[in-house]
């Protein structure tokens, strides 16, 4: 599997023929320095952790760019963002809850606990269901678990049990999210994967400016860490 950074939590997941976008905060994410329109190429699914603005995205205008090139991206997301995005005119939608597991085209994604929130923003906030981090398994591949933002939970361990995923996306900006220390605590006693990749820091002067002190947290952990650049592709 390819895995593309897009800044933020924004990432492009390329196995098997199969493009997957994982929360495209692309338009307004002042890290990320490419072209929407191509890193939407290809692209048959959207994956959406929850209902922050900084996660949904360019969602619904990737997908009504791609229908008026006659193809449908579908768009998986918990019950209530799936509401919220079909009275914005999308029509492709697959929700599910936590604990669940979907089977789609070449792949499973199941959806896992993470300690956040989720909303619209202002004027009028609208409540958008439970937060989550999303499992992607490709058949024969190895599952990447993108925990979404949230804090640390013993309970990690058990998803990490049941799913085997053998990469893990990792929070650390702070402020909103687990910082560095926290975060690299969580893959040091409960997140059991061989790599890891930082994500959530660097976009705006609230989060942790860089992955240093993660990195540094984690010397001596047999764990992989992967650290791209925006825009940068590692191979997992």
């Amino acid at each position: 599997m390819k895995i593309t950074w897009l800044g933020h939590a924004a990432f492009r997941y390329d196995f098997a023929g199969k493009a997957v976008l994982i929360d495209p905060f692309l338009t307004h994410n002042p890290t990320f320095k490419g072209d929407v329109a191509e890193v939407a190429r290809g692209v048959d699914h959207i994956l959406l952790t929850h209902g922050h603005g900084d996660h949904i995205g360019d969602t619904v205008s990737i997908v009504k760019a791609a229908e008026a090139e006659g193809r449908t991206i579908t768009v998986v997301a918990n019950p209530e963002l799936c509401y919220y995005l079909g009275g914005q005119g999308l029509t492709a939608l697959a929700m599910m809850g936590l604990g669940g597991v979907q089977a789609l085209d070449g792949f499973t994604v199941a959806m896992v606990r993470a300690d956040h929130t989720s909303g619209s923003e202002s004027p009028t906030p609208v409540y958008l269901g439970t937060p989550s981090g999303l499992i992607v398994t490709p058949t024969g591949g190895p599952g990447v678990w993108h925990l979404g933002d949230t804090d640390i939970f013993s309970d990690m361990a058990l998803i990490s049990e049941i799913h085997k995923p053998k990469v893990a996306i990792v929070p650390i900006g702070d402020r909103f999210t687990m910082g560095p220390r926290t975060a690299a605590l969580a893959v040091q006693r409960f997140i059991d994967v061989e790599t890891v990749i930082p994500c959530h820091y660097g976009t705006f002067p609230l989060l942790v400016p860089d992955a240093s002190r993660f990195v540094a947290a984690l010397e001596g952990h047999p764990v992989k860490v992967l650290v791209p650049k925006s825009g940068e592709s590692v191979e997992v």
